[in-house]
């Protein structure tokens, strides 16, 4: 992860006046999730996902640009997302894990030296690990996870004494986040019945040092 964070900021600084002020911290919060465009085939429509809840973690760094308010926030997150698939009397929670990068252009308002309220938005690249497969049905069907995706970020927050940042946003994902596959009967062929997008409110503090 720190090497990721490490080319996140060298890109980054290329780009940035000698000017910009850097600073370094550590961000976590809470995932929201939300599967949607979920739409199983009438075939298979008593197959469900629920939402729930998950957490991300990680390294952060915060550029203040030499033009007054404007500045870019950038990160390296372990992301966990969850959501429940029922399947007839069969209920299983599947679980994603990724490295999530986002990227965000900032726009603050000072309050003096004691706090400033911004607002934000850019995008996100993800990058699975772990496990990307949970078995349903043994053997009848799966849930696949895609080894990348694409979101983009838009929210407002707050940084308290220069030290503190709190964030709320909502991450809207481009395609697909995984697919449910069924086994055809009598065969050794996988068929997608649907696919789904994990859209997530999050909410967040980073302390930079």
């Amino acid at each position: 992860m720190k090497k990721v964070l490490t080319l996140i900021v060298m890109a980054v600084a290329f780009a940035m006046p000698s000017q910009a002020q850097v600073k370094f911290g550590v961000q976590a919060g809470l995932n929201l999730t939300n599967i949607s465009d979920f739409a199983p085939t009438q075939e298979y429509v008593e197959t469900a996902i629920k939402s729930k809840t998950g957490f991300f973690i990680g390294p952060t760094v915060k550029f203040t640009l030499p033009i007054v308010g404007l500045g870019i926030d950038a990160s390296a997150l372990y992301d966990q997302r969850e959501g429940k698939i029922e399947s007839g009397n069969t209920s299983e929670t599947i679980k994603s894990q990724s490295i999530q990068i986002p990227i965000n252009l900032r726009y603050g308002l000072g309050l003096g030296s004691v706090a400033e309220i911004f607002a934000f938005a850019g995008p996100q690249f993800g990058f699975a690990i772990g496990d990307k497969t949970k078995e349903i049905y043994k053997d009848a069907s799966k849930w696949t996870l895609k080894s990348s995706n694409f979101s983009a970020n838009v929210g407002l927050g707050a940084t308290i004494l220069s030290k503190l940042q709190l964030k709320l946003n909502y991450n809207i994902a481009f395609g697909k986040t995984g697919d449910v596959d069924v086994k055809e009967v009598g065969t050794n062929t996988w068929k997608t019945i649907t696919g789904a997008k994990a859209n997530a409110w999050q909410l967040s503090a980073a302390y930079f040092f």
